[in-house]
């Protein structure tokens, strides 16, 4: 079994998906009502802002997925007990931390890359830290170098050797000036993580700003944190001695919501999202608008739906928040395939999230990638090394296909393009959308997908 279908299989199991792969009939729309919980870009960080604490932390609307419970099992092989004290509810009670047997953190950690995350708690903590070899989603080179500065600015020794990072603070953590050269979602929450309980003033500039990023400060502020966020991309962090646990309910899932609206449009369908909300989701709601999407805002959710006649083509540039997210392009593509017109989507995040659309090009979409991306005159955001761009000429009818799915939002991706497609397609892997989306094959059923899943 290749490392991919390995991680898949694995990720399966662990949200009770017995079978890894389903067979889907296309060509009906979805209608019905689902709910999206916490988003997995902050639940699984604020699990792990829980080993700060002095006290237990109480964390609601946790969604059920694999990369939960991958932080869930690493968490408890460091001492914290995480009990499930309702329906998605977590109580993190970190006053036993310890040291975890290598063994055990690796055969999680290959699942996931939010380990490298738990360096500066760990270092608080423990006074050290041992992060095996990292997985994740294959969409790019995704470099940890951010990381390992940032730490080294706080006074981390960084060692590599053949089971991975190891990192000590002889003279514990301080504060540190750190300029990043790309806001990174996952280095800004590691100064976070790390400058809280670090001696002295911390200024990160370049910071992410994306809302999980602030529903993060707003958790650690709960629990005694002294953080301000200031113009243009800066943010103070002010060490303090202690921090207590936190009760805290998490942010919708916008990334979920935006897949199952993508989903709707696709189809011809009409999903009522519960749990979603319109400011986290401006940018991609006026793009489903312009491609000819209809949506109602509601007190408790956002209703999506296909209105009928003639989709629209769109130009996309995907970029860091406030842009437009580059996990929202992958479903939407699939949309696209049914627009009039030629569409285009500048990829400006990752290098090589594209390949997902050789899938759709074998089920019948017209979608040519450009690897070094495309120049244009209307181009909004700054071209950036490592680029890709992908034009999309539509509509194209789609046809079922044998699909394996080769990373999360991709993964998905695959799933509207197997159910807006005529015919039968045989889709794999499908253990990698566990890893962000709860519940999903229930969730098909509620929307009346015609599909056949042993498990």
């Amino acid at each position: 079994m290749n490392p991919l279908a390995q991680d898949a299989t694995a990720a399966a199991k662990r949200t009770g998906l017995l079978s890894n792969q389903i067979i889907i009939k296309g060509g009906k729309p979805l209608r019905g009502r689902i709910n999206v919980r916490g988003a997995k870009n902050l639940a699984t960080k604020a699990m792990v802002a829980a080993l700060l604490a002095d006290t237990p932390s109480i964390l609601k609307d946790v969604p059920a997925i694999s990369d939960v419970r991958v932080v869930t099992g690493m968490l408890e092989a460091y001492g914290v007990t995480v009990t499930e004290t309702g329906d998605g509810e977590l109580t993190l009670d970190p006053k036993n931390v310890l040291k975890a047997h290598f063994a055990k953190i690796d055969a999680l950690a290959g699942s996931s890359r939010i380990p490298i995350l738990f360096c500066g708690p760990l270092l608080h903590r423990l006074g050290e830290a041992l992060i095996p070899d990292l997985g994740g989603c294959r969409i790019g080179d995704r470099p940890i170098d951010f990381h390992l500065n940032a730490l080294r600015a706080f006074g981390a020794v960084v060692d590599k050797s053949y089971e991975g990072i190891r990192l000590t603070a002889p003279d514990g953590l301080h504060g540190a000036d750190i300029d990043l050269p790309y806001p990174s979602v996952g280095a800004t929450e590691q100064v976070l993580l790390t400058a809280v309980l670090a001696k002295g003033v911390t200024e990160l500039k370049g910071a992410a700003i994306e809302p999980e990023i602030m529903d993060l400060i707003a958790i650690l502020q709960k629990m005694g944190a002294i953080i301000n966020v200031e113009p243009n991309r800066v943010i103070f962090i002010e060490g303090v001695e202690k921090l207590s646990g936190y009760n805290h309910r998490a942010l919708f899932d916008r990334n979920e919501a935006a897949s199952w609206a993508s989903a709707a449009l696709a189809t011809g369908g009409d999903i009522f999202v519960e749990g979603a909300k319109q400011q986290e989701l401006m940018n991609f709601l006026n793009i489903f608008r312009k491609v000819g999407g209809a949506f109602d805002v509601a007190e408790d959710g956002i209703r999506f739906w296909h209105p009928g006649g003639a989709l629209k083509p769109v130009v996309v540039e995907t970029d860091v928040h406030p842009g437009f997210m580059t996990d929202w392009q992958q479903p939407l593509i699939v949309a696209l395939t049914q627009a009039e017109g030629r569409s285009v989507v500048h990829e400006t995040v990752y290098e090589n999230r594209l390949g997902f659309t050789s899938a759709l090009i074998e089920m019948g979409a017209n979608i040519e990638v450009f690897e070094e991306g495309l120049e244009s005159v209307s181009r909004r955001v700054p071209r950036r090394p490592l680029e890709q761009a992908a034009v999309i000429i539509g509509p194209t009818p789609l046809h079922g296909a044998d699909v394996e799915i080769p990373d999360l939002r991709g993964g998905f991706s695959h799933l509207i393009a197997a159910l807006t497609a005529e015919g039968q397609s045989t889709v794999s892997n499908i253990g990698i959308i566990a890893r962000g989306y709860e519940h999903f094959v229930d969730k098909l059923e509620s929307l009346g997908a015609d599909f056949i899943y042993e498990g």
